[in-house]
């Protein structure tokens, strides 16, 4: 990858606003984050203390171990990919509409509007999941720890919705100091996730053995008859428990939908975003090494339908058991703040050039520098699309989690495919940033695109049987309701675009006067210049 030399001094505001107004916009959000700020949002949003703790169960339901120790590291690698691609897009375009608005000045209109949807509802779906992963963990504290505490799932619903209103409230409330919170996040995460590995190697009384962790397959979804050999297996079952690190490594595009306050945005942005998934792939593979090695009881954690709470619980002390659920659940906690961070700059973004329904209310910034609109109607998306979770499924798995998991996934990573697509198209006429791949753009691109594609139908596909239509065990409960939600989302935004969209819809809108409507990264290559080397 390629960048300019680079001295320790951050450039002045003044040149990221220059910046900023030849892309179209003036500057109305507060510029005040600095790169590792910026760094820190993706890495909390990503969270191996929240993904790999909350979705664990479909890698061991699907393939086991193999699924976690060789599936983690092989798919970090192609999302690290993916990172790469886009760090080179927001180096040249660093706006908080960020993915769409790239979508929309390297294709035309219409690709920036559906990628601006599929970002939308990724973002909410990643709001949503994490915020009630965060309301199942602290559930289960509470359990243990709260005499009269029964740990229902209405009481999970309960605490999902208190924790999404605090989460609210912290980033309408909390201006000054939510940069702060994504850096004290990133210390929490490092700290906690070496805490619980320690915690795993020095408190149970035996380990596995290196041949259980890399060699061993589980089929307990229920496709196949249990059987771990086969087409079935290897083509069906396994690639659905790469769920786990697909799901865990997503919302890293929160980079750039802070750029627009971050100070030297043109190379800040871009190395936050790819360095938040390699430190995240790397810190996460650890974590789950860990805790399959302290999975020494099995059929514990199979009745608990792989839930990780259960090798804690099997493997630690009671005491030991709690320290870690609550280092999670803390780490959780600061994941969903980010995520509601990153989903209201892309909501005001998105409303600022007219595409949301309602646009005038979600695009107004309070004195503060706030979208609080925006704030305020992304989670209510993220509680209304998560009502499905009120019912329990006969599967003994969430079906409806792992639906909206699924959700954020296509939604995020569909989203990513438009623009780096268009980028393949453009070739030599797309006009970099500081930061950027030359020539190997076509190659990583290209990799990038096919790996989408195929996730993206993978995660469509049913998680359980009784969620296929026609078995004798199907139950709507089972559903995995992810294509309903996005292909709804899709066939909606589709009839609005071609029955009125595309007639007023011009893609990004200036809202400052530039003589031409070239846009160069030049200017932000000169500030980007005076900021932090690598």
């Amino acid at each position: 990858m390629t960048t300019r030399p680079a001295e320790t001094a951050g450039p002045p505001a003044d040149d990221d606003s220059r910046r900023l107004a030849e892309l179209g916009y003036k500057q109305e959000l507060r510029r005040t984050w600095s790169g590792f700020s910026n760094f820190a949002i993706s890495f909390s949003i990503i969270s191996i203390l929240a993904g790999c703790f909350t979705t664990f169960g479909q890698a061991w339901n699907n393939g086991g171990p193999v699924a976690v120790s060789w599936g983690w590291p092989l798919i970090s690698l192609f999302i690290l990919i993916i990172g790469f691609t886009l760090s080179e897009l927001v180096s040249a375009y660093p706006t908080a509409g960020g993915i769409y608005w790239w979508a929309a000045k390297m294709g035309r209109p219409v690709h920036g509007w559906f990628t601006g949807w599929l970002n939308l509802i990724g973002l909410v779906a990643v709001t949503a999941s994490v915020d009630y992963g965060c309301a199942t963990f602290l559930n289960l504290t509470l359990t243990a720890t709260v005499d009269g505490w029964d740990g229902t799932l209405r009481q999970t619903f309960l605490l999902f919705v208190l924790i999404l209103a605090a989460h609210g409230l912290i980033n309408i409330y909390g201006h000054r100091i939510i940069n702060l919170l994504q850096n004290v996040s990133v210390w929490w995460h490092v700290a906690g996730a070496a805490a619980v590995v320690l915690i795993l190697i020095l408190v149970p009384d035996r380990h596995q053995s290196f041949e259980f962790v890399f060699t061993e397959r589980f089929n307990n979804s229920g496709f196949a008859d249990g059987a771990t050999s086969g087409w079935t297996f290897w083509i069906y079952v396994l690639p659905l428990g790469f769920l786990l690190t697909q799901y865990t490594i997503t919302g890293f595009d929160a980079c750039a939908h802070v750029s627009e306050e971050t100070r030297g945005a043109s190379l800040s942005a871009a190395r936050g975003l790819w360095q938040s998934i390699f430190y995240s792939a790397i810190g996460g593979w650890i974590l789950l090494l860990a805790f399959l090695f302290a999975a020494t009881d099995v059929d514990a954690v199979n009745e608990a339908g792989g839930f990780s709470g259960a090798i804690f619980e099997s493997a630690l002390t009671p005491f030991f058991f709690k320290v870690v659920i609550i280092i999670s659940t803390i780490g959780q906690f600061f994941c969903g703040a980010s995520c509601v961070t990153s989903t209201s700059r892309m909501t005001y973004a998105f409303s600022r050039d007219g595409a949301v329904p309602g646009w005038r209310l979600w695009s107004k910034v309070n004195r503060n520098g706030t979208p609080r609109n925006a704030i305020i109607g992304t989670t209510l998306a993220g509680l209304v699309l998560t009502l499905p979770a009120l019912y329990s499924s006969p599967a003994g798995v969430p079906v409806a989690f792992y639906a909206v998991v699924s959700v954020a996934v296509i939604g995020l990573y569909l989203s990513f495919l438009i623009p780096i697509a268009l980028r393949l198209r453009m070739g030599d006429a797309f006009r970099p940033g500081p930061w950027n791949l030359g020539r190997r753009y076509k190659l990583l691109g290209w990799i990038a695109v096919v790996e989408i594609a195929i996730i993206s139908i993978y995660f469509v596909l049913p998680i359980v049987p009784a969620g296929v239509p026609g078995n004798p065990d199907f139950t709507w409960s089972s559903v995995n309701y992810a294509p309903i939600a996005v292909g709804g989302v899709l066939a909606g935004v589709a009839i609005w675009w071609y029955a009125s969209a595309r007639h007023w819809f011009t893609g990004p809108r200036r809202t400052v006067d530039q003589p031409t409507d070239e846009v160069s990264p030049a200017a932000s290559a000169e500030a980007a210049d005076r900021t932090e080397t690598d």
